[in-house]
């Protein structure tokens, strides 16, 4: 590999003169491109949860218009997560052969035209069928968000880089959720659906331009920053073993048959539990249960995606600190993860307050919490094969999306077949993120690569 195009290479080796950080590397001399691909990652988490969530915040006015009961409202909830989780591998199969770049453009697109088709939808079997498109479309996104983490970012800067694309997903619900919410009070619920798509769709040409699969394939990526990348260890493509007969079948028993892979894959169901009751029924929550109007709720609705966009950045900042301080990678990454399960069963405590500020203040804590825990996608890339990185990250999001059907479907059943309080939906909740943490305290035993 050629590195002429970064000239300082030519008159000045890694690791000499004065400020080397502890690589080797000047640190003037560290180029920062990784972080514009960052960037991108972010506002496609974003656009993606903005399009998977926009049904629940239009939910009340859809439900009204198209005459949807509560059991049948969660059933829509759920369509997304069935094909969401049931193509996860084929989508991670997808990355590990073809590479994110052109996978997520094209899934972009996709899922953006079935977000803009909601607009047309005249009842429920319509709607279903788009939710259900959107997932299948939406499935390769995370496997493509952790293999470009992976190949773009060392080992020290990866918990806060999956932490700071993670965050996407609710900075971006946390700054439109009053907007849609506005949106759909002034012009009608239909207008957001195409609105969102045409955003995502125009979007995909953005991603197309900025990333690469690898460091080395940009022409931008200076020779100390792909030093810098790479110092700690070497990213496999994969593609290869991707395509050899029975390589998934071998690599899906391989992984099946760690404690440590599921002590993840539980841990992040339990974690996906409470992102899917905020993304789902917390919008119908406000309105039914706590009686605030779509417009003013929706700017109340916003806090508590504030407050998991902190606590999100806050953990992956906070594991990042501790392994540079030389803990061990088991503590700097499992502590986090642990404590914000454990503090997000707080959410049960929303059974016991009249006030609506109390309410929101608690919600805001559980939120907050189950974003400290949510850049789990780092354990996948520290702990899974470099050549199963995809597979495993597919698996990982079939767990997570599992709660994705199970949790909208059964809180639409205890609401719609009891007094439609939320009482024991945020028990089942509380009760699940407790025993999230029970599974990444005992099952992950080591934080550290699986050798294949």
């Amino acid at each position: 590999m050629s590195l002429s195009h970064d000239p300082a290479a030519a008159t000045t080796r890694p690791g000499t003169g004065t400020g080397a950080s502890p690589s080797g590397l000047p640190k003037r001399r560290i180029g920062k491109y990784r972080f514009a691909i960052l960037a991108v990652l972010f506002v496609s988490t974003a656009i993606n949860y903005l399009d998977r969530s926009v049904l629940s915040i239009v939910a009340p006015d859809v439900s009204r218009d198209l005459g949807i009961s509560p059991e049948m409202m969660g059933w829509l909830f759920s369509g997304f997560a069935w094909t969401y989780a049931l193509a996860q591998i084929p989508g991670g199969r997808l990355v590990d052969r073809f590479g994110p770049r052109i996978v997520y453009a094209w899934a972009l697109v996709g899922w953006s035209v079935m977000t803009a088709l909601g607009s047309l939808a005249k009842g429920f079997g319509f709607l279903f069928a788009g939710r259900m498109g959107l997932g299948l479309f939406e499935a390769p996104a995370f496997p493509c968000n952790g293999r470009v983490a992976a190949s773009w970012f060392p080992r020290a800067e990866r918990g806060r880089a999956v932490a700071v694309y993670t965050s996407g997903q609710f900075i971006g619900l946390g700054v439109a959720f009053p907007l849609i919410a506005w949106m759909a009070a002034a012009l009608g619920w239909r207008h957001v659906f195409w609105i969102l798509g045409g955003m995502g769709i125009a979007w995909a040409l953005v991603w197309v331009k900025v990333i690469r699969n690898r460091p080395e394939q940009h022409p931008r990526v200076g020779a100390y920053e792909l030093v810098h990348i790479t110092e700690d260890e070497v990213t496999a493509d994969g593609s290869d073993r991707a395509r050899e007969k029975g390589a998934f079948r071998r690599d899906m028993g391989f992984l099946l048959r760690r404690r440590r892979i599921w002590g993840v894959f539980l841990g992040q169901f339990a974690i996906a539990s409470t992102l899917y009751f905020f993304l789902t029924w917390f919008p119908t929550y406000l309105t039914n249960e706590r009686g605030l109007s779509l417009d003013k709720g929706g700017l109340t609705g916003a806090l508590p995606f504030v407050a998991a966009l902190v606590g999100v950045l806050c953990g992956g900042s906070w594991s990042d600190w501790m392994v540079k301080r030389g803990m061990s990678a088991s503590f700097a990454r499992k502590t986090p993860i642990v404590t914000g399960l454990g503090l997000a069963g707080v959410i049960v405590a929303a059974n016991h307050v009249t006030s609506n500020a109390a309410m929101i203040a608690i919600m805001c804590v559980a939120f907050f919490a189950n974003g400290l825990a949510s850049f789990s996608w780092v354990l996948v890339t520290e702990i899974a094969p470099e050549r199963m990185l995809g597979v495993a990250g597919g698996v990982f999001n079939v767990f997570g999306n599992l709660a994705g059907i199970v949790v909208p479907i059964v809180i639409g059943y205890m609401i719609g077949g009891g007094d439609g309080s939320f009482a024991l939906p945020l028990m089942l909740i509380g009760g699940i993120t407790i025993g999230g943490a029970l599974s990444f305290l005992f099952l992950v035993d080591k934080v550290e690569r699986i050798e294949a």
